[in-house]
């Protein structure tokens, strides 16, 4: 009678061990030391976007297909902003409309990254990384990070759908 809980709670648990593979990897120190990335909060956000776009962008490939471990991955990266930013002071009234911001940002960086990725040539996938990751800013460091977001898009590609949906996700060397 209530197999659709346990099911929900598997999800939950491949999603938040999948989105601790994000954010582990996000808090690399290679990308804020040899990549130039800032290592601020908008710095780290940007880290986790990026990753958790490639990670979700993963998750939606036909040979895993499950869109509850997607969207529960993507429900607790909202989670984990709304609880940083709560961690920092932001009260309750603004609080919804900073996190639905964070949210929407992964959107709309999702769409940037995968028009960039899709193109052969490395200039547009720079250009995103300088617009977001470096906040508008070229930096030298951007074909180093373009080539590392091709890298890990083609690693995530070989990762066995049955290792995703047991929650083990893994990234190259930054």
């Amino acid at each position: 009678m209530f197999k659709w809980l346990g099911k929900q709670s598997a999800s939950k648990r491949t999603a938040r061990a999948l989105y601790g593979a994000v954010v582990t990897q996000a808090r690399e120190p290679a990308f804020y030391a040899a990549r130039g990335v800032a290592d601020t909060m908008e710095g780290r956000y940007e880290l986790v976007a990026l990753h958790l776009i490639l990670a979700l962008e993963r998750l939606g490939q036909p040979d895993v297909a499950n869109e509850d471990v997607r969207r529960e991955t993507l429900e607790t990266f909202v989670t984990d902003m709304e609880d940083s930013m709560r961690e920092i002071g932001v009260g309750d009234t603004p609080l919804p409309k900073k996190v639905k911001r964070a949210a929407g940002g992964v959107y709309v960086r999702s769409k940037s990254y995968q028009a960039a990725l899709a193109q052969r040539d490395d200039d547009a996938l720079q250009a995103v990384l300088n617009e977001h990751v470096y906040q508008g800013r070229e930096n030298p460091s951007a074909p180093a990070l373009a080539a590392y977001m091709r890298r890990a898009t083609a690693h995530l590609a070989a990762l066995d759908a049955n290792t995703l949906l047991a929650g083990n996700m893994s990234f190259p060397q930054p």
